[in-house]
């Protein structure tokens, strides 16, 4: 078949290479353009070391771009990790259309956080979407899903390097083939059991120790490695990557006040919250690097009793 790639960054290389590797034909590829100062974006590194054509173009949306599609002359658009808007003028350009890639189980968490809230809202399943791209966000007709658990110690990068990113570069090889011979389903999505959120950033990742622990964990593993969750020590950020939690089973158990550094250990330090303790393994203070707690630890001068969120 031959195919236009829109995409971008390690997942849209994975995508390339993949359809590479089985002797498919990539007509062309369409990235972002970088921001400056930002690294070259792989796919479109790999893609001119393939000698393929890349289009980088501020808007989808303009002529251009309508036309860079059309001369292609593709059987099947392919949209891996887009945050640029594709709209339905565009996408249909190619003979059979186009199907894109979600990392959520549609019409569950639309929207461009949709690995993030999951994790952080405690659920024990997510999974990946291929579906038919409209000019409604996440809201085409699926081809196909795979399911995937989320287990109670997963981080975000976890569930994506782990299964999310591999799963996804072979169900959009499996969709391909299935539209390429007229075989798919395209299953209209369910309105009623419909949800979108919106970024998961910074103001979203915030650590607020008078929440549960359960909550905090689930935060911390949702936003694990970005953004990042964070808290504030003297006004600076702290933001805490691994992390275990122990849970308050007695009241004798309580150690500490909320927010409070309750007990330094030689791999670790525990911060006090509601129902129990966050066991902070890794963490990064705003004027250094990431670093094991130990050394946080030491290059702070943290000691039991500092108090976390002030």
């Amino acid at each position: 078949m031959r195919i236009a790639i829109i995409g971008q960054q390690d997942f849209g290389k994975a995508v390339l290479e993949a359809f590479l590797a089985r002797g498919d034909e990539v007509a062309g590829v369409f990235c972002a353009p970088e921001k400056e100062g930002a690294k070259a974006d792989p796919l479109k590194t790999s893609a001119l070391e393939e000698g393929m054509k890349v289009f980088q173009f501020a808007s989808l949306r303009s002529d251009e771009a309508h036309r860079a599609m059309r001369a292609l002359e593709a059987d099947l658009g392919i949209m891996a990790f887009v945050l640029q808007f594709a709209p339905q003028s565009l996408v249909s350009i190619p003979k059979k259309g186009t199907i894109q890639y979600h990392p959520s189980l549609l019409p569950k968490y639309r929207g461009p956080s949709s690995i993030n809230w999951p994790i952080i809202r405690g659920e024990t399943e997510t999974g990946l979407s291929i579906f038919r791209p409209t000019d409604g966000l996440d809201e085409g007709p699926v081809i196909l899903q795979k399911r995937t658990p989320i287990g109670p110690d997963d981080t975000l990068g976890s569930v994506y390097f782990e299964r999310l990113f591999p799963l996804g570069v072979q169900a959009l090889l499996e969709a391909a083939d299935l539209v390429m011979a007229g075989r798919q389903a395209e299953t209209v999505q369910d309105e009623s059991v419909a949800s979108y959120e919106g970024w998961c950033r910074a103001a979203e990742a915030r650590i607020n120790w008078a929440n549960h622990v359960d909550f905090i964990y689930d935060l911390i593993r949702g936003c694990n490695p970005a953004p990042g969750a964070w808290t504030t020590l003297a006004g600076k950020k702290l933001q805490v990557f691994d992390c275990r939690k122990e849970r308050f089973r007695t009241f004798g158990a309580v150690k500490g006040r909320v927010g409070e550094l309750s007990e330094i250990t030689p791999a670790s330090f525990f911060v006090t919250a509601q129902g129990g303790r966050i066991e902070v393994l890794k963490a990064k203070h705003e004027d250094g690097k990431k670093l094991p707690s130990p050394d946080l630890v030491a290059s702070l001068g943290l000691g039991a009793g500092t108090i976390f969120g002030t």
